[in-house]
């Protein structure tokens, strides 16, 4: 899994120059003269659990065992009682398969398919409230002056929107600092590529924070919830039973991110209020 950078202050970050993420195409603006556009490319990859073959996900095509370790993890069907063998991906066949020493246990789950509110339409296998009973989230605090520093650099770093649009990001942060930033057509590909690195670094979810530029939705709340992560940080705004979800897990949900205004609408106690606007 080789990871590139374009900014020395992230572990990983967005490459819009990178072959086959997005190409150009030719049509006419709105005084009818022709001009080049990039437009996000999208691909199907589909995920296999040792044998067995588990979804069909539509993706733009980087880090693709990332993105499967991160979906098997955050649906369940990877545990930290599972042992990894091998992630290997096929790019002729595009197909990833996750390999694991021991017979796991998720035939239940794909008994069971939740449609999510994704935009590239998001699938949960099983019971979407199932690891949530008796979670208890880290309680790092959070100042309000660093969420306004992530906010900034964040928004300044080259990406793929920046460069085609149509796309969503999230970034694994830490402090100030902003560590991997993924981007994807689904923001839950987002989430779960930054899962899967995660799992695959070994790196501890303690004191960090996501940010994401999509809706605060139920489904992007239970996955930071099941990454252990205690806050979730938007630009874009909330549904309702994303609110629930996170009061009832104690996770801090900071939605509508906008310079220096934002709202905060569970969680509140791990904000440290050191600057105001």
């Amino acid at each position: 899994m080789s990871a590139s950078t374009n900014d020395m202050s992230y572990i990983l970050a967005p490459n819009p120059e990178a072959r086959g993420l997005s190409r150009v195409v030719q049509g006419r603006d709105q005084t009818g003269a022709l001009v080049d556009i990039n437009v996000v490319e999208e691909r199907p990859l589909t995920i296999f659990l040792n044998a067995s073959e588990i979804v069909t996900a539509m993706t733009i095509g980087d880090y693709p065992e990332y993105l499967a370790l991160g979906f098997l993890r955050n649906q369940g069907m990877l545990t930290d009682a599972d042992t990894l063998l091998g992630v290997d991906y096929d790019e002729e066949s595009e197909a990833v398969v996750v390999r694991t020493k021991q017979v796991t246990e998720f035939e239940g789950k794909l008994e069971k398919k939740t449609r999510t509110s994704g935009c590239a339409v998001g699938t949960v296998f099983g019971d979407m409230m199932e690891g949530l009973e008796g979670l208890t989230l880290p309680a790092s605090n959070i100042s309000v002056s660093d969420i306004y520093a992530l906010s900034h650099k964040i928004n300044q770093t080259p990406s793929i929107y920046l460069s085609a649009g149509a796309i969503h990001g999230t970034v694994l942060c830490e402090g100030a600092r902003p560590l991997v930033y993924m981007e994807d057509v689904g923001r839950h590909n987002a989430v779960d590529k930054v899962a899967g690195w995660m799992l695959s670094q070994g790196a501890g979810a303690e004191g960090k924070l996501l940010y994401t530029t999509g809706r605060l939705t139920s489904e992007m709340v239970i996955k930071c919830a099941l990454m252990g992560i205690p806050a979730l940080v938007s630009r874009s705004g909330f549904t309702a039973w994303g609110v629930e979800i996170a009061q009832q897990v104690g996770l801090t949900l900071i939605g509508r991110m906008r310079g220096q205004r934002f709202m905060c609408l569970s969680g509140e106690e791990r904000l440290i209020w050191d600057e105001t606007p």
